[in-house]
This record gives C-alpha cells, structure tokens and sequence, in this order.
C-alpha cells in the first residue's frame, strides 16, 4: 500500500473512541491525515459500542494548519476509498464528535474544529485564522461557521487580521464549550465527552445555528468595523475585501450552503491572484531570516529575564514597552528625574490611549506598567540581562554610555545599541567585553513596528547574535541580521531612495505627483509627505551645525533648505512641501514649484513632465540596486532578509513581497536595461550593481545565491 504523509492512530477507551492526529511536528493537515481521519471516523460511526468520537493531536498541536508538501497531491490509486470525506463525517455523523483542542489550532485546524459538534481546549492552547496574512482566506467553512458561532462583532477583525484567540478568549466568547485542565488532558475529553451523552446531548452543527445570524442579520451597520479596517488597514491588499464579501454571505445568504458557495467562489479568486505569492513569500522570509548559516539553532542563548533601557525619550521608551508587553520587568535609566518622570508619564499615556480605544484592558496596562520602572543609577541596572542603549544618536555619546555599561553591567549581560547606522564596533571597542555588543534597531514607534535590525559587530560573538535574536521574537519583532555597515540595511537604502525622489522634483515631477504614485503603489505615505511629517530642519540645522551653506548642500537638499530658510519645516510649522490645516490636511504648497524651477536652473536641469511608471521605477530602483550592492557585500544574508526589513520597517506593501520579490516579479533584466537607459540620462548612479548584472546575464533570481 502506498505511504502517506501523517496519520491518524485510532483506540477506543470503553464507549468512546479516540482519534489522534499524528504528522510531526504540528500535525497540518494532509493527505494522510485527512484520508485516515475520514476511515477511522467511518470506522467509529459504524460501532455500535461507541457512543461519541474525540479528536485531538500528538505532541503540543492539534491541527496547525495544512502541510504545503502535501499541496496539489492526490490519494494513491491503491488506497481503498472512505464513503464520504473527513469533513462530512465531523459534521455530518449521528454520533458527537468532540475536538479536544490540545494545542495550535491555526486554519484548516480551527476549521475541523468548528465543524466537530463540540469543542474543548486545554490551557494555553490557541485557535485562529491566520490565512490573511498568507493572502488567501479560510476556504474550509471558517469565514461561515466562526460568525454563526460568536456572531460577526466577534469574529469579523480577527478573520481579518489572522490573529489569534489564546484561550481564555476562546472560552468566554464560546469558541470552544469548555476548558480542561485536568492533568490528563486527553483523558479529561473523554470524560467530558462521556458526560455528554449521559446527559442526553447529542450532535449539534454550527451549520444549524441562526441566533447570531438573525440578529447581525438585522444590524446592517454591523458591517461597518470590518468595512473602514479593509478600507484603512488593507488598502490594496485583495483578500481583505474578498473576506469581508464572505463573512457578509455567512449572516445575508439565504443558508448555510449558499454562504458556502460565496466562501468557495472568493477563495478560488485569492488562490489565484498574483498576491498571494508575495504574501506567502513574506510569510516564509520572516521565519527564514531567523536562521544565520553559521550560528546553529542549538547555539545557547542567555536567558533574559530582565532588561533596561537607557534613555527614556521616545524611542527608549517605546522599547521598555516591548519588553513589558510580553511579561520582561524593564528599568528605564534617565540622566535627570524631570526627563525620567516625563518618560514614564508618556509611557503611561501611550498603554491610556490603547485602553480608551478598546485594544488593551485596564488591568492589562496596570499589570505592564508594574513591570517599568525608572532610575537614575546605572549600578542599579547591573544584574539586567539585556540593556539597550537608546540615546541621543551621537557616537561619542554612544561610546560614553557603553563605557559605564561596561563598568557595571554583571558579566554575560547582552549590551546592544538602538543605533539606526552608527558604527558598532567603535561603541564595542568602549567595553572590555566587545562580544557581548550587539547592534538592536528598533522602529520608531517602537512599541508598534514589528522590525527588528540586529547588527553584528566584527567581534559579537554567536551567543550574543543567537540571544538578540531570540529576543526579537519574543518581542513578536521580525528580526533580520545586518553586518556592521553605515546605515546598515533599511536606512542604507533609504538614502538612494530619498536622493532620487528629491532628484525627481528636479527633473520633471512635482512632490505631490511622487507622492501619489508611491501611495497608490501601496505605501502608506510618499517621501515629501514624511519629510514633513518628521521635520524637514533636522537636516538643516545638521548641515548648518557643521558650517555648511546653501551653497555647499548637495542639490537634492536644496529645495527643502530654501523652505527651511522660509521657515517652513513641514508639519509643525503648518507648511512644507504641503500647506496644513488645523487638522492636519494637506494640500499642495504650490509656491514650492516655483523653488524646485528655481534649483533647477541654478544646476541648469532641464524640467520636463513625467509619467507615473517612470516616477514609481526611478523611486524603487535605487532599493533595489542598493539591495543588490548590499548582498554582494554580505551586509545582509539573503534577499527575502531584505524583503522583511522593508515590508515591516518601511512600509513597503506586504502583498507586494518587499523590493527584491518585486524586482524578481518585473524581471531583473528589464530593471537592469531601465537603469542602463536611466545612467545615460542622468548619470553614473544609475549603473546597476555588479550582482544585477550578473543576474540579468544568466536569468536567474536573487535565490540563486543562498540554498539556506
């Protein structure tokens, strides 16, 4: 007989029979599994002794999800074949089967779940729907049978966000009928199962259920949430208004079947649209940027208990947050009380905004506020088992700070950098201990953006590389390792980025035309809209600082450095590139036309219209030229590495799969022919790096350089 992937062992304890779904090391779903589940469930429902069926998992998951080696394969011919499928006998048997939720329970494993008649769910266990983030959506029932069983107030925004409901949740919104905690959870099921029938319930189908379906059906508005998150979280991403069109059908379709069909319809749709590759892409690339090809995954890392900050400004205290959000007790360290007491107070204010929204409990922001606290004394940080540095971003600062890090910090403790691009090695070289130093970028807000940049200094050992990592995901950070580089990876590529939209203006385009492009491309804001944002005089008074002129700025600088002259800074000041209202709503500052001719004819730059295609190309090309300079340099390990950096910390679209996905999707002997033409019209920065080349020549993608 032909061997399948996965299994299903089947035993009987007295009246009940025992299915537990076996395929290491999560148990997806399979073909073997689904093939077994279905004969032994035809096997149970034909016992006469057996009066209800429990499903569960080996090992630490119940079903997580589906097994993407198993995708597109058929049973072998050879197998004899179930009378009805796995599926129809969860939900469509005489006998109740009960799903005994040991552990994860993501996708298609929420999704048999939901068609069982019954759910229980051991502590610490999770379920959820996470194929948004794989830009499909739940194609087995979940879009139809979540909302019946919560109604769609519950069910609609984690459909959404692929977010997951740990138990506690599961239990009160009644996901699941009970929790088990007995010490033998497999054994408690049974028992409950047992109850069951004692007590004379029998099968019951989340398909048959019209309470909360008659009463979201009467609520029209109930829409609305799930309606502005895809309009404003999912901008340009497909499967969110694809999903949303599916929970619709679970409450307005004539019935269930008819539901069923609407979910069937859409996920052929999703399955088939150039989006999903990307979004699988990203998915994948984040949990593969985790793995450094010379550090062992079995490399010991220190175990961080308790961490300290130093700095308690913005981004400081954005990071204390990380650590308190996932139970880390954390010691924000301030030069002064009045800068420690207003770091804290914005801490507090931060954690009051996330309650008065409805996204954080009271007694959960009093619980994380516990675990900050401040001080003034670097002696009493010493025994933190991580401390990041996150001062003002200035070497010699930097390398003072670590040289009391190192006088007090006990030995072992990890000594990272929140630098952005500094150098590293020179803070490393301020401590007799340089293994220990390692570069940890957070984005700003920190406590928000899910990149994590760690950086490896020439002497950082593996233990202290392992650890930082291992911290980013506890922090649930995407984390990407960076070799120690001027700007590194992410601001390395802004550079090139910036340079050409500001070089853009000067050849043909107007800000608000780049902007636009780059908006509609699916970022949530263009360059000139962020240099207004983030204040267009920090480059100014930096340049001014160092006794540089207008004169002496680089001409991509010019145009901002006549309206810092102005006084128009961006944002704050009500005028930039943009004119704003009370409100903050931007329209063009039209006077700036008349500044980007004026640096124009000073450079003698011929100003010419252009078109939309060639604003998005000569925006996007310098990140990937950069990209490719940067992995021809080792400076970043793999492509996909490149990808997560920008999609988390950059806002680049994830459903576009991150610069070098896209230039791979383009072709890259089509960008490198564009760039060719473009450094014949504007100069030897257009020339494709070396790696492109090579690329372009020999027809393959970025893949070809790395198997891990």
């Amino acid at each position: 007989m032909a061997e399948l992937v996965g299994t299903v062992h089947y035993e009987t304890r007295d009246d009940v029979a025992l299915l537990t779904i076996d395929n290491p090391p999560v148990n997806p779903l399979s073909t073997g599994v689904n093939y077994w589940l279905a004969m032994h469930l035809e096997t149970a429902m034909g016992d006469d002794a057996i009066k209800a069926i429990v499903i569960t998992g080996a090992g630490r998951a119940f079903i997580a999800g589906a097994d993407i080696r198993n995708f597109g394969k058929t049973l072998p011919a050879d197998l004899p074949k179930p009378t009805r499928s796995a599926g129809a006998w969860l939900e469509g048997g005489t006998k109740p089967v009960v799903a005994a939720i040991n552990g994860t329970a993501f996708g298609g494993g929420l999704e048999h779940a939901l068609t069982c008649h019954y759910r229980v769910i051991k502590p610490g266990a999770e379920v959820g729907l996470p194929e948004v983030k794989l830009g499909i959506l739940p194609g087995g029932g979940g879009t139809q049978r979540l909302p019946r069983l919560i109604g769609v107030r519950n069910a609609m925004i984690p459909i959404l966000t692929g977010d997951p409901f740990p138990t506690e949740q599961a239990v009160e919104l009644g996901i699941v009928d009970a929790l088990i905690e007995d010490d033998d959870f497999v054994e408690g099921a049974i028992n409950w199962a047992r109850q069951l029938v004692a007590d004379g319930k029998g099968v019951r189908r989340i398909r048959d259920m019209t309470e909360h379906t008659e009463a979201d059906r009467a609520n029209p508005a109930i829409f609305d949430e799930g309606a502005a998150y895809v309009q404003n979280r999912m901008r340009g991403q497909f499967n969110g208004e694809q999903i949303l069109e599916c929970i619709k059908a679970s409450v307005l379709s004539e019935d269930f079947d008819a539901g069923m069909a609407v979910e069937q319809e859409r996920s052929g749709l999703v399955q088939a649209h150039e989006q999903r590759a990307a979004m699988v892409h990203v998915f994948f690339a984040e949990r593969l940027a985790r793995k450094i090809p010379d550090v062992p995954q079995e490399t010991p890392t220190v175990d961080v208990s308790t961490a300290a900050v130093v700095g308690g400004g913005l981004m400081g205290g954005g990071i204390a947050m990380c650590f308190a959000n996932v139970g880390i007790p954390v010691q924000v360290l301030e030069v002064d009380q009045e800068a420690l007491d207003r770091g804290l107070a914005t801490i507090e204010k931060n954690y009051a905004s996330q309650v008065r929204r409805g996204r954080l409990a009271q007694s959960e922001m009093d619980e994380r506020l516990n675990n900050i606290t401040g001080t003034l004394s670097y002696d009493e940080i010493g025994n933190a088992d991580v401390v990041v540095e996150a001062v003002f971003e200035n070497l010699d600062v930097k390398k003072g700070v670590f040289e009391k890090l190192d006088a007090t910090m006990k030995q072992g403790a990890i000594l990272a950098s929140n630098t952005s691009g500094l150098d590293i090695d020179q803070m490393a070289a301020a401590t007799s201990r340089p293994e220990k130093v390692v570069g940890m970028h957070f984005f700003s807000p920190a406590n928000v953006m899910r990149l994590l940049e760690v950086v490896r200094g020439e002497k950082t050992d593996k233990q202290t590389i392992a650890t930082a990592m291992a911290v980013g995901k506890d922090l649930d950070k995407a984390a990407a390792l960076s070799t120690n580089s001027p700007g590194f990876i992410g601001n390395r590529m802004l550079g090139g980025y910036t340079r050409e939209a500001q070089e853009l203006i000067l050849t043909g385009a107007t800000p608000w035309q780049v902007d636009q492009v780059i908006y509609d491309f699916g970022m949530n804001m263009g360059p000139f809209r962020m240099n207004d944002l983030v204040g267009l005089d920090l480059m100014w008074r930096a340049h001014k600082l160092g006794g540089g002129t207008y004169e002496t700025a680089a001409r991509t600088a010019k145009v901002a450095f006549r309206l810092c002259e102005a006084g128009h800074f961006g944002q704050k000041s009500g005028r930039g590139y943009y004119v704003y209202d009370d409100a903050r709503n931007a329209t063009p500052n039209e006077d700036v036309v008349a500044l980007i001719s004026e640096v124009a004819d000073e450079h003698g730059i011929t100003h010419q219209p252009m078109s939309d295609e060639d604003v998005l190309k000569r925006c996007l090309y310098p990140l990937i030229n950069i990209g490719a300079q940067l992995l021809d340099a080792g400076v970043a390990l793999r492509a996909s590495d490149i990808d997560i950096v920008y999609c988390y910390g950059y806002g680049f679209p994830k459903y576009r799969g991150g610069p070098m996905f896209w230039a791979e999707q383009q072709g890259i002997d089509n960008i490198v022919n564009d760039m060719r033409r473009y450094a014949n019209e504007y100069g030897d920065h257009w020339r494709p790096a070396p790696l492109l080349e090579r690329l372009a020549e020999s027809g393959d993608g970025f893949g070809v350089l790395t198997s891990s």
